[in-house]
């Protein structure tokens, strides 16, 4: 298991920590459909979705490291969808 903050800045879904927490506690990504805390525990498997602005994007945990290559990054998550969304009026 792997802290989701963690997670998101080793595979570069989110490039620093703090910012992948500040996401989190928006209230912009939920883990299997439930809204995740940054401190909230990812397994392989898992199913992530993140709102970035317009944009939500859902991904699949494929593995997990404490660190990696810029390359090696993308073979952590599998992208599931990635779709455009209204703007919160």
């Amino acid at each position: 298991m792997m802290r989701l903050d963690k997670y998101l800045k080793v595979s570069r879904l989110i490039k620093r920590r703090p910012v992948a927490k500040e996401v989190a506690d928006k209230g912009r990504i939920k883990v299997n459909g439930v809204l995740a805390k940054s401190s909230t525990d990812l397994k392989i498997n898992d199913l992530v979705e993140i709102r970035f602005g317009t944009k939500l994007l859902t991904v699949k945990v494929l593995e997990m490291k404490d660190s990696t290559k810029k390359e090696d990054a993308l073979k952590m998550y599998e992208i599931i969808s990635e779709t455009r969304i209204e703007e919160d009026a």
